[in-house]
């Protein structure tokens, strides 16, 4: 789809490219990986696409829900047949939590299609716009979490470098 459009947007010299990412493409949960690794993917791509296409004048924004009332829990959710019993405390509670929320997720869909077009008609549209108190919630978290690994293991990462002068 992007290939398509953007001849197009190139040649007006504006647009915007919105991606569907989740919560999940900033941090993997257990019983999710596949998903997770998909979503990564889509912020990577798009991460890249936004450096190239700004001098352009198109933006990049990626929509990172959390759960909405969609059908993603329901129908469109395919789990292996077989649970197996040593991942019951992690990849096992996922399973069950998947076939409970269905329906019952916090996200309106109608009220984050109007949150991603108020994004896109802002002045500056942000690259992630994370929708739901809960992905604002745990993202934060994990970045937090990223940022005191980091400064806990910065020595030895520095001392991987080559020594200078």
């Amino acid at each position: 789809m992007t290939q398509a459009v953007l001849p197009g947007m190139r040649a007006r010299k504006r647009g915007h490219i919105v991606n569907i990412s989740s919560v999940a493409g900033r941090m993997a949960f257990p019983g999710s990986g596949y998903y997770s690794a998909s979503k990564f993917a889509v912020e990577g791509m798009s991460d890249a696409l936004r450096k190239e296409l700004k001098p352009l004048g198109i933006s990049v924004m990626v929509v990172e829900p959390s759960g909405f009332r969609t059908d993603f829990s329901g129908r469109s959710l395919h789990q292996s047949a077989q649970a197996i019993a040593d991942y019951a405390g992690t990849a096992g509670l996922r399973r069950k939590e998947n076939s409970k929320e269905h329906g019952k997720q916090a996200g309106d869909p109608v009220r984050a299609a109007k949150a991603i077009i108020e994004a896109v008609q802002a002045d500056k549209p942000p690259f992630r716009l994370a929708l739901g108190r809960d992905a604002n919630e745990r993202i934060k978290a994990e970045l937090d979490a990223q940022l005191l690994e980091l400064d806990a293991w910065k020595q030895v990462a520095l001392d991987a470098d080559f020594p200078t002068g």
